[in-house]
């Protein structure tokens, strides 16, 4: 093969093909991602540890995973996403499986945060060649398709996690999601060259890497959005770890019920993400941004009242549709402000999504030893204080063409 056509920008169908392989391998991640909050009360019992303790299991993942990103997407930079991502999927198949070795709950911690940073190097990159391929104006559909991808790893791993335990254990768990992400691996072999020729290396001294950040922070639109991303982030994670506990407690379900209650997490962007990007891409971010975040601050306040199981699982659906109205938008957002860095631009993203995950499970999980009534509520509030200063401070998202916003200067 000449040069030239390794270097060739993918066609249409190339592209499409790409983007289901880049779903695919998000989607796996999320559902090992999103398996363990659901079973924090099995791991509990099995390890006679408080569900405090065994909580500590989401944060050594999600921290470490945000950290990380910084990491892999300067290599990216450098080195070629194509041997980045491969790499870190390599990464994220072998300790997943390791995983189911540990034989206590610090062993668990650790493989959690061996996994955290080794898979980290996978979805960012993947929304890094989304932002490549595809120009601005058309840029919501293919980020719908990974966030919807994402919301359904959340869905089927918050559910089947919680439902297939009992019958397989947790090792089991960790030891199919292990073999499914070789799987994936061996799947995506045949687009090494595809990936190579989308993005190539971009060089750069450390002075480089720092006036990068510098800058991506450095403007009123870069500051808001990637706070907005922390700390909806934080929200939503603070929520959801804790929604296991929540319903054990509250209604008495075991790990099968804690599933199917479930069930509604991650549906609305599964099926309904592309079209949720298409709308961004209409309407533009400004009118679907408080949008989703008020729908966010109901699902919470109505976990508040004594509701009934069926009402209770609804106000987790609005929870889960809250954020796939949310942080795809953002995403969207971030990738207008990477210039010829996207790969840093995005690994900033994702290290503020997943270190506010982290930091919000365990701020919940601290609150939480006032009662529930005083973590959603506060948690709520927040918010909902987010979700009204959106309307100001987002007004300017409108469609590219109104505004011009490939600029980034806003």
């Amino acid at each position: 093969m000449s040069p030239d056509s390794t270097l060739r920008t993918p066609d249409h169908n190339e592209r499409e093909r790409l983007l289901r392989m880049l779903s695919v391998a998000t989607f796996i991640i999320f559902f090992q991602a999103y398996m363990v909050a659901p079973i924090i009360p099995a791991l509990s019992n099995a390890f006679g540890t408080s569900v405090q303790t065994v909580g500590l299991v989401v944060p050594a993942y999600l921290i470490p995973y945000g950290i990380a990103t910084l990491i892999f997407g300067l290599l990216a930079d450098r080195l070629g996403v194509q041997r980045i991502m491969f790499a870190s999927l390599t990464a994220f198949a072998a300790l997943t499986a390791l995983t189911a070795t540990a034989t206590s709950i610090e062993q668990i911690v650790l493989w959690r945060v061996l996994t955290g940073l080794g898979a980290s190097g996978v979805v960012p990159l993947a929304l890094v060649l989304v932002a490549r391929l595809f120009p601005y104006e058309q840029r919501g559909r293919p980020l719908g398709w990974l966030f919807g991808a994402m919301a359904g790893g959340m869905a089927f791993g918050s559910t089947l996690g919680a439902v297939l335990e009992p019958f397989i254990g947790w090792r089991g768990l960790f030891l199919a999601v292990g073999a499914a992400g070789g799987i994936v691996l061996l799947l995506f072999l045949p687009y090494r060259r595809m990936i190579a020729a989308a993005m190539q290396p971009v060089g750069g001294t450390l002075g480089d890497l720092i006036r990068g950040y510098m800058n991506l922070l450095g403007t009123p639109r870069g500051q808001r959005t990637y706070g907005y991303v922390f700390v909806n982030s934080m929200f939503h994670s603070g929520v959801f770890t804790w929604l296991g506990v929540y319903l054990e407690r509250r209604y008495g379900l075991g790990p099968v019920g804690i599933g199917i209650a479930l069930l509604g997490y991650g549906v609305p962007g599964f099926l309904c993400g592309p079209l949720i990007g298409r709308a961004a891409d209409k309407w533009g971010r400004a009118r679907l941004l408080p949008i989703g975040l008020g729908l966010s601050t109901l699902a919470a306040a109505g976990l508040l009242l004594d509701l009934p199981l069926v009402v209770a699982a609804i106000a987790i659906t609005i929870l889960s549709l809250g954020y796939d109205m949310t942080q795809p938008l953002f995403g969207g957002i971030v990738t207008s402000l990477g210039g010829k860095r996207p790969g840093q631009a995005m690994g900033l993203n994702v290290f503020s999504l997943f270190v506010g995950f982290g930091l919000g499970s365990l701020i919940f999980g601290e609150v939480l030893r006032f009662g529930f009534g005083a973590a959603l509520g506060m948690f709520a509030a927040v918010e909902l204080a987010a979700a009204l200063c959106s309307l100001w401070l987002f007004r300017s998202e409108v469609t590219s063409g109104a505004k011009g916003l490939s600029s980034g200067t806003r």
